[in-house]
C-alpha cells in the first residue's frame, strides 16, 4: 500500500487525493499504481455515483517526477525509447476507465496542474478551479510530447490552432484564462473551492446515474461517430434510460411539479 494516493468514500462520492505535497504531487510509480487500483474500485462500486480527483497541499499535480527521470540517463537511446513507450502505454487502461466510467468525474484544481497534471485534469468530465490555479502543458519544455490523454482532449477543448500554441510554446495559463478557453468549467475563490466542490459532487451523486453515464458515452463518442452512428447510439441510450427507476421518477416528479428523488438505478 502507499499513501501517495488517498481514497475516501462518503454519501455516494469517492474522493481521490494525490498525496505527495512536498513535490507538488508529482506522479510516482506508487501513485500511478494506486490510481489504477482506486479508479477500478470506484468504477465497479455501485454505491459511488460521483468521483472527485484533487491534489494535497495546495496543488493539483506537477506532472511526472522529472527528477526521477535522471535515473534513466545511463540507458542507451533504444532502451529509453522502449522503456518510456511501455511506461506511457501502461496508462491507457486507467484513462479509458475515466472516460468509460458511467458516473461523473470532477477535477478540483488548486495551484498548479502542469504537464501530466493538466492532462489528467482534462481527462475528467468537469473541472472546477480555485482562482489561484494555473496550468502549463510543459512537455516541450523537457523535450517531450504529451501523454496522459492530453493530446486527445486539448484540441477538442480549445481547438487545434490554440492547442498547437499551448503545446509548442508552453506558458502559464491562469485560472480565468483557462475558463475562457474552455479548459475548466468554473473558477471560484480559493477559500471556497472545497465547499463548492463538495456541493457540485453531491448534486451529481444525487442525480440519475444511468442517465449521466449515457450522456458521457454520447458526448465522447460524438467526435468519432458519423451522424447515423450517433443517432443509433442516441436511440440505444434513450432506451437504457427509459428502463430505469430514475427515468420513472424523473417523469413522475415532473408531472407532480416536485423535485425528483433519484436513486442511481
Amino acid at each position: 500500500m502507499t499513501d501517495h494516493l488517498l481514497l475516501t468514500k462518503h454519501e455516494g462520492v469517492a474522493e481521490l487525493v494525490m498525496n505527495r505535497p512536498k513535490v507538488r504531487n508529482a506522479m510516482s510509480l506508487d501513485m500511478r499504481q494506486a490510481m489504477f487500483d482506486a479508479i477500478g474500485d470506484v468504477e465497479q462500486d455501485p454505491q459511488i455515483r460521483c468521483v472527485v480527483l484533487k491534489g494535497a497541499g495546495g496543488h493539483f499535480m506537477a506532472g511526472g517526477d522529472v527528477k526521477g527521470f535522471a535515473d534513466f540517463k545511463e540507458m542507451t537511446a533504444k532502451e529509453r525509447a522502449i522503456y518510456f513507450e511501455h511506461r506511457v502505454a501502461a496508462l491507457q487502461p486507467m484513462l479509458l476507465a475515466l472516460q468509460r466510467m458511467p458516473k461523473p468525474v470532477i477535477a478540483s484544481v488548486e495551484g498548479g496542474a502542469v504537464g501530466a497534471g493538466m492532462s489528467f485534469m482534462m481527462a475528467c468530465d468537469l473541472a472546477i478551479a480555485a482562482d489561484n490555479a494555473f496550468f502549463k502543458f510543459s512537455y516541450a519544455a523537457i523535450g517531450a510530447s504529451p501523454d496522459g490523454s492530453g493530446s486527445y482532449y486539448l484540441p477538442r477543448l480549445v481547438g487545434l490552432r490554440k492547442a498547437m500554441e499551448i503545446s509548442l510554446m508552453p506558458e502559464i495559463i491562469k485560472a480565468e484564462a483557462a475558463k475562457d478557453l474552455g479548459l475548466v468549467n468554473w473558477v471560484v475563490p480559493t477559500e471556497d473551492l472545497q465547499k463548492r466542490t463538495e456541493t457540485l459532487a453531491q448534486t451529481l451523486a444525487n442525480g440519475p446515474t444511468t442517465g449521466y453515464g449515457c450522456i458521457k458515452e454520447l458526448m465522447y463518442a460524438s467526435h468519432a461517430n458519423s451522424l447515423p452512428m450517433q443517432l443509433s447510439l442516441e436511440a440505444k441510450n434513450w432506451g437504457r434510460c427509459a428502463a430505469t427507476q430514475d427515468w420513472l421518477e424523473g417523469i413522475t416528479s415532473f408531472t407532480e411539479k416536485r423535485q425528483p428523488q433519484y436513486k442511481g438505478y
